[in-house]
């Protein structure tokens, strides 16, 4: 079947130099790998009945790469590794050692160097990260053009597991409201560098190479330098936590914000689709955006759940019921059962408010005489109908943050 599966391709136009070094299961649907000028090098392998494959894109040109149930968009080049689960929206470009997993949405322009591991990873278009980079679990937007974006320099690691053996640490550069409209300055990560998540940084802040972020940082254009520790020994506490409300309310704004960042998916990004490959293309960022909510919901449940013990801990140490770190842990146990009942109600149905409708009408309007060139129209609304989206998705945002903050 594989055979025939190939010989399908070659004959609808895809390149395949060496048929007999590709590998292409059972599965993969054929009508879904576009015939133009779409190249897949020798040692591939592409497997999944989710694969998509559309025009302009290469496939394994510095090394084999696999490709599992992922999305690949117009003119993007997966140069060499591993890639699963993942939807590249178009234009993008990954270096050879990829290891790309479940979650991840590089959007428009968005790209990677050599060696760098994604999941639960999204980047807005025009983000850049360097090589030998570790970004899981992030979210990062930033920048105007090619020329004016967010990058991660070489690297740089994201630390997203703790020493209590827990995930509820996904760091957010910028946001989704403003993020969208491709107007926002740059964040830049210096290399050698690292974030201890969960953090969130504004826009148009920059670490300085060799630091290691732990705090938050809400202002814009800040320059962040984290120092190195002091040689130290001090006696270990096992499953404790001592920044509840930090870990917490950061979780939850980073749902909330790809919460509203789903209602831009289902009714914004789906005024772009020409053809039938773009809509699947669109299907996919809207599962994986789902899959994103998903995990982190998950991620900050398990967080709550270690937190009894946690208490527990602090308690056989003092019986101060009314200390400020045993109650903090009381509110986000408390708590987590409706935030999960309020971020299950707003992540199924997706906002169109009074600001979303004049908003996606101006789309609307543009897609029909300017064609569907997301980037371009994006980059040419005027000030004012970038103020009514951004509105629109903030005030989504805001609904379930107020709500749940502790």
């Amino acid at each position: 079947m594989k055979n025939n599966i190939v010989k399908i391709l070659i004959k609808k136009g895809v390149n395949i130099a060496e048929p007999g070094s590709v590998y292409i299961s059972d599965n993969v649907n054929p009508e879904r790998i576009s015939g133009e000028n779409v190249t897949i090098y020798p040692g591939c392998r592409i497997l999944g009945a989710a694969c998509l494959i559309m025009k302009n894109s290469q496939i394994g040109h510095e090394a084999p790469v696999t490709i599992e149930n992922t999305l690949v968009g117009e003119n993007t080049k997966l140069n060499g590794g591993f890639f699963k689960g993942a939807v590249f929206a178009g234009g993008n470009t990954f270096g050879s050692g990829a290891h790309v997993r479940e979650g991840t949405i590089l959007e428009e322009e968005a790209k990677a160097a050599h060696t760098v591991g994604l999941k639960q990873t999204i980047l807005f278009p025009f983000v850049t990260l360097g090589s030998l980079v570790n970004f899981c679990d992030c979210f990062m937007a930033g920048g105007t053009s090619r020329k004016d974006h967010s990058e991660v320099g070489s690297s740089f690691i994201h630390f997203n597991y703790t020493p209590n053996q827990d995930k509820a640490t996904p760091s957010m550069m910028g946001d989704s409201h403003n993020g969208v409209m491709l107007s926002s300055k740059p964040i830049f990560l210096g290399g050698q560098g690292g974030l201890v998540g969960p953090v969130r940084i504004n826009y148009g802040c920059i670490t300085a190479a060799g630091s290691i972020i732990r705090k938050n940082e809400l202002k814009t254009d800040r320059v962040l330098l984290g120092g190195n520790f002091k040689d130290v020994s001090v006696p270990r506490q096992f499953y404790v936590y001592k920044n509840v409300g930090h870990i917490f309310n950061n979780n939850v704004y980073y749902i909330a914000s790809l919460i509203s960042l789903k209602s831009w998916y289902k009714f914004v990004r789906p005024l772009f689709i020409y053809d039938e490959l773009s809509s699947e293309l669109i299907k996919g960022m809207q599962n994986n955006l789902d899959n994103c909510i998903k995990e982190r919901i998950f991620r900050l449940k398990d967080f709550c759940e270690k937190l009894k013990v946690s208490k527990k801990n602090l308690l056989s140490k003092t019986k101060d019921t009314q200390s400020r770190s045993i109650l903090i842990h009381d509110k986000a146990i408390d708590q987590i059962k409706f935030a999960e009942k309020i971020f299950k109600k707003e992540s199924e149905k997706g906002k169109f408010n009074k600001e979303g409708d004049k908003f996606i009408r101006t789309i609307e309007k543009k897609t029909g005489c300017a064609g569907k060139n997301y980037l371009n129209i994006i980059q040419d609304l005027k000030p004012d109908d970038r103020k009514k989206g951004s509105l629109w998705l903030f005030n989504i945002e805001q609904e379930i943050v107020k709500k749940l903050l502790i």
